[in-house]
């Protein structure tokens, strides 16, 4: 398996944990003021799950070019 052929999984695999995180965020936020303590750790996951997923675009991206 090639190095872009790896990160094309890897991105498929954070961009669904990216989607679960973002419909966790949705779905606190409709329940409000339900568990609103839970708003930091919830809205951290999402972040962090995203942060990965714009990393490895562009690490696909650098590697699509070289």
């Amino acid at each position: 398996m090639s190095e872009i052929d790896t990160l094309k999984a890897e991105i498929k695999k954070l961009s669904a944990r990216a989607t679960t995180m973002k419909m966790n965020l949705h779905d606190l936020s409709e329940e409000l003021p339900i568990n609103w303590e839970s708003i930091p750790a919830v809205a951290q996951e999402a972040y962090a799950a995203y942060r990965e997923l714009t990393e490895a675009r562009e690490k696909l991206k650098q590697a699509d070019k070289a």
